[in-house]
């Protein structure tokens, strides 16, 4: 996967994440043509299910001391910048314009529990460029 001006302006704000948010570090991540696949630490945030029932009443994931941010945080304030972004290359360097949103409403995210689960996130990052070729939102798939 080769990224075009978009793609790395999307790569260089994802990386950026770890200084826009202290608390927060990025790590493996891949720009597709049609998504991103990110993993994001919450340096310091309790760890689900591990906490006690009085903390848990009362705290979202990344929600404390440690790290003041959620998930949703630095995934809308990414979503928000890059769209930002985007929108500004159109007007300075006619980048092609885009009907509707640059991004879907929502994101997936999922807990990784253990390191044998970190690596195989990590592995499947790494392979998506890969899988491209047969993915269905791919316009060169049914050609």
């Amino acid at each position: 996967m080769r990224l075009n001006p978009p793609g790395m302006m999307v790569a260089n704000i994802w990386q950026d994440l770890n200084r826009r948010f202290p608390g927060v570090k990025t790590d493996a991540r891949v720009v597709m043509p049609n998504h991103v696949h990110g993993i994001i630490w919450l340096v310091g945030a309790p760890l689900v299910g591990a906490l006690d029932e009085g903390i848990r009443a009362t705290t979202r994931v990344g929600n404390h001391k440690g790290c003041p941010f959620t998930v949703g945080d630095v995934i809308g304030a990414f979503k928000s910048i890059t769209a930002d972004e985007y929108i500004d290359e159109v007007k300075r360097n006619d980048w092609p314009p885009f009907s509707g949103r640059v991004w879907q409403r929502n994101y997936h995210e999922h807990v990784i529990h253990n390191a044998g689960a970190l690596q195989a996130i990590r592995d499947y990052i790494e392979a998506n460029p890969s899988q491209w070729a047969t993915d269905p939102e791919n316009p060169e798939r049914n050609r």
